[in-house]
């Protein structure tokens, strides 16, 4: 079970975010702050797992609670929550796991607690992060969160759930740096990784794979290492 503190300034908010935490069968204690300083206090009296930080709090911000955090011997999982990303990079410098945008969406918060049931099983294993820029604002995004990558010239569009976003590295860099994390090139144009994988057609005219709803061909070329790596991750091929 994962022991939380929630914090916002705001009391609607904090009971609003402990109701849906509530409904979580992973969670255990929900502990409610209504300040920053109300919870540094709680975190020195309760044994808590993560923290879902309100970031703009008067006095002692969610930043601020977090920088205190990163000083501990066995710091908890940091999950902040907030109306807009201003702060988002900020965020992640902090060694955040997670960045929540208000109104939090219950599916959202999901995923955000699969996350921190991700680090404690892993020892406290940091995400690996990757900085982009989307419409002129830079932010940071978690590199598991992407499903495929795309080749496009010189660039490469990184998919995830709710967005794309461009980088300015090539399919082949990224083809290297992230073989150990999971990702494997599926044809010249695509990149996927594997635990996003669904599904994979061997239609001997177009074999494919399912990633997360879009359907991506498989070259002939990279069919043999793809068959192989996906069926060792019990991924068995459909006629």
């Amino acid at each position: 079970m994962i022991n939380v503190l929630v914090a916002d300034d705001e009391l609607p908010a904090v009971e609003e975010l402990a109701y849906l935490l509530g409904r979580d069968d992973r969670i255990g204690t929900i502990h409610r702050a209504s300040s920053g300083s109300e919870a540094l206090r709680a975190l020195t009296s309760e044994s808590v797992d993560a923290v879902f930080l309100d970031i703009h709090m008067p006095a002692v911000s969610g930043l601020d609670v977090a920088r205190a955090i990163a000083r501990s011997s066995k710091p908890p999982a940091v999950v902040f929550v907030t109306a807009d990303e201003d702060c988002a990079l900020e965020a992640f410098e902090l060694a955040a796991i997670d960045y929540l945008l208000k109104p939090i969406r219950a599916e959202r918060l999901a995923r955000s607690v699969g996350r921190i049931s991700e680090l404690m099983r892993d020892g406290g294993a940091a995400p690996e992060m990757i900085t982009v820029d989307q419409g002129g604002t830079t932010r940071m995004i978690r590199r598991d969160d992407v499903t495929y990558v795309q080749a496009q010239g010189d660039y490469a569009r990184l998919h995830t759930a709710d967005a794309s976003f461009l980088i300015r590295v090539p399919l082949a860099d990224l083809e290297q740096q992230w073989a150990e994390a999971g990702f494997i090139r599926t044809h010249r144009s695509y990149l996927v990784a594997l635990k996003h994988v669904a599904s994979m057609k061997l239609a001997a005219d177009k074999p494919s794979v399912s990633v997360a709803g879009a359907s991506l061909p498989i070259s002939r070329r990279h069919l043999p290492t793809v068959r192989e790596k996906l069926e060792a991750t019990r991924i068995r091929p459909q006629a």
